[in-house]
């Protein structure tokens, strides 16, 4: 197991997102937030009511019209969780490396759900995104695989994972700065690399993909035509507003700060968010880019444990009218949830809604809109109101 930022008991609570880093000890505490003089909502309370019991989950889609939740467990199966029953969809872990920060992490199914894509590091620790049939009962064809990409990882942390499909209908793919730590490769700020980035193609265009032609660099020779967004450390979950079509990444930081940027669906791609030479609004090894673009949202490493920041999604759903508006958040090692009401300018004053959150790895939410939250240590957890 390759331990994470620290040593916080057993490797693997740690491993899976925090990468190597020196100096663990963070600062000071601080206000979390960018708005502090913005008044805080009222208080939400919420509880974790446990539906399922798997092996390390880490990442969750859900499929046009079926109820159920497909969830990966780190070791390499997608599972089928509906109403208590839990059953297997695809089981890929032959083809799977799964150790500390590996693993099959992430999952999105096709705007017509006709297609399921995995991210996941294979036998040698390089990143693959490949494309499955699904069936009409949920199942998936495990003769159909179709590989879309692959990354060669010069290290076997911060490999990113997660996908999504965006309001465009276009796939986004997040990437970690390659590892180790302190991007020793300078691969967040290099633009002739996927390493560092949230990248962007069709998977149905052309084969192996294709690039939109309205992508941010796709005109430029020095550039990837695939680069949505750079300047990334290992962005571990990305979400879009369901309501905005804004996108929020959560990046894990290096040494003292965790952060979550905002990206206005209007933007047309291209921000830099500065990593390595910035670490949050924190110079890390240079001055700041003149592009760069600063988190809404930052909060210390080492207060109350913190260690690797999860992001989530901004609530839409209709059980807890009292977040709506709001950005969920967690930490891996911290064990609060979090809520920050989204602003024009940002977001205001968080609040925390519970802190018995144990190892969270992933949001997820369904069709609905409504949320749950995975845990390294096997539950899956549905969010209700308290």
């Amino acid at each position: 197991m390759v331990v994470g930022k620290a040593a916080l008991g057993a490797a693997v609570t740690v491993a899976l997102l925090a990468g190597a880093c020196t100096g663990a000890s963070g600062p000071s505490p601080s206000p979390d937030n960018t708005t502090a003089s913005q008044p805080s909502d009222t208080p939400v309370r919420i509880k974790l009511v446990q539906i399922a019991e798997l092996e390390q989950p880490v990442s969750m889609a859900m499929r046009p019209d079926d109820p159920a939740l497909y969830v990966t467990e780190q070791s390499g199966r997608v599972r089928r969780v509906e109403d208590g029953r839990v059953t297997t969809a695809l089981d890929i872990r032959d083809d799977i490396h799964a150790e500390g920060e590996q693993g099959l992490l992430g999952i999105a199914f096709s705007p017509d759900g006709r297609y399921l894509y995995l991210d996941y590091t294979d036998q040698n620790g390089d990143t693959h995104v490949t494309e499955w049939r699904t069936r009409a009962d949920g199942s998936v064809d495990p003769g159909s695989r179709r590989d879309v990409l692959t990354q060669e990882q010069p290290y076997s942390n911060h490999n990113g994972g997660q996908l999504a499909f965006g309001p465009d209908g276009y796939l986004y793919i997040a990437l970690g700065d390659g590892g180790s730590g302190g991007d020793p490769q300078g691969n967040g700020q290099s633009l002739d690399t996927w390493l560092g980035k949230i990248l962007r193609i069709d998977p149905q265009g052309a084969r192996p993909y294709e690039v939109p032609s309205d992508n941010p660099f796709v005109d430029d020779p020095g550039a990837r035509p695939e680069i949505w967004a750079y300047g990334l450390r290992n962005p571990w979950r990305f979400s879009f507003d369901a309501d905005t079509g804004d996108l929020w990444i959560a990046d894990v930081g290096q040494d003292s700060w965790e952060e979550i940027n905002r990206a206005p669906a209007d933007s047309g791609g291209g921000e830099n968010f500065g990593w390595n030479l910035r670490e949050g609004r924190h110079s890390f090894t240079g001055a700041r880019p003149p592009d760069a673009v600063d988190p809404v949202l930052e909060y210390p490493l080492g207060p109350g444990g913190a260690c690797s920041v999860i992001g989530g999604n901004v609530y839409g759903g209709t059980r807890m009218p009292g977040l709506v508006g709001h950005y969920l958040y967690a930490d891996l090692c911290a064990g609060w949830i979090r809520a920050a009401p989204v602003r024009d300018e940002g977001v205001g004053e968080p609040q925390t809604l519970a802190t018995d959150a144990v190892q969270p790895t992933s949001f997820g939410f369904d069709n609905a809109g409504e949320p749950y939250l995975l845990s390294l240590a096997g539950p899956v957890y549905r969010i209700e109101p308290r």
